[in-house]
């Protein structure tokens, strides 16, 4: 099987198996992270073939969905890519970039880095940001049945690993909580140049919304 024919069996595998998933971690949300990481890794060096499947498979089992175990996605991966036959480095790699790619609180720390990670990270990081973030931020807040605001709950900035991923905190405070934090987080260039964008665009959305809640003109 060649590498193309790989890579298509890939995304058939991911759209057959995220089918009917919720609106912020579907097929599409997979799209534009495999979109994004193509296109900073131009100006990157890089193995694009680790880099598409890492994006392509990074969210095929979000721990979110299955009661906060992390090791789904990985295991599901790994067998996968053993079934199209790619090569253990490469299969290796690729399960590497899956369990070390989440945001998981600003006090976690990463065991695993690579050049290929620090691409399919940024470009996932980037649909967490700007006008796509925003809505999946307010559309899993609401398939949690999260508050949209709560003036008397302030974010938490020092959450643990656990913490974070137990939270259950109104939807506005994870632009604090994670999301206004990615810009000076990202790892590529491009990455950065397209993640300033975006957060300035979430500034003025979180300005226009509190002027509306707070009833100003």
């Amino acid at each position: 099987m060649t590498k193309d024919l790989q890579i298509q069996t890939t995304i058939n595998f991911v759209k057959q198996k995220l089918e009917g998933a919720e609106g912020g971690h579907d097929w599409f949300h997979i799209e534009r992270v495999y979109k994004n990481s193509k296109l900073i890794a131009k100006t990157e060096h890089v193995d694009l073939f680790v880099v598409e499947l890492g994006a392509l498979l990074h969210d095929i089992a979000d721990s979110k969905f299955h009661d906060g175990d992390e090791t789904v996605g990985p295991k599901v991966a790994s067998a996968f890519l053993k079934e199209i036959n790619i090569d253990e480095a490469t299969a290796t790699h690729v399960t590497n970039i899956i369990e070390n790619i989440s945001y998981k609180g600003g006090n976690f720390k990463a065991t695993f880095t690579s050049p290929e990670l620090d691409v399919v990270q940024d470009a996932d990081r980037l649909d967490a940001i700007g006008a796509i973030g925003i809505a999946r931020t307010f559309n899993y807040g609401g398939f949690k049945n999260r508050t949209i605001h709560d003036p008397e709950i302030a974010p938490n900035l020092n959450m643990t690993k656990a913490e974070y991923k137990a939270s259950t905190a109104p939807t506005i405070n994870h632009f604090y909580e994670k999301l206004l934090l990615l810009k000076d987080k990202m790892n590529t260039k491009t990455g950065k140049e397209i993640a300033t964008k975006r957060h300035d665009y979430m500034v003025n959305f979180l300005d226009q919304f509190y002027a509306e809640w707070n009833g100003e003109k």
